[in-house]
């Protein structure tokens, strides 16, 4: 926190930090493509470790079809969740 003194007054200066400023940085197209990418890797890399544990017999392959669909699930739902987020505070 950064303090301006003005005429004996001394204020506090917050750092800009509201919604246009976090729109600026999430809208840009390398931040997103990254994020993009993060996903991806992350959801093919648990689906490949979800195959491995099939492939070695330490879950059965029924159990591998829950997890895949579990993984599939919460990929889906978090995202719901986050788009209705971002469009919620666009309302605004």
């Amino acid at each position: 926190m950064r303090y301006a003194c003005d005429a004996g007054r001394v204020d506090a200066v917050k750092p800009n930090l509201g919604l246009e400023a976090i729109e600026s940085m999430a809208t840009s197209p390398n931040k997103t493509l990254k994020v993009a990418a993060a996903i991806a890797v992350s959801f093919t890399t648990l689906g490949v470790a979800i195959m491995v544990l099939l492939v070695k017999r330490i879950v059965s392959f029924q159990l591998a079809m829950l997890m895949l669909i579990a993984l599939v699930g919460l990929y889906f739902g978090f995202g719901t969740l986050i788009a209705i987020y971002r469009f919620t505070g666009k309302l605004k």
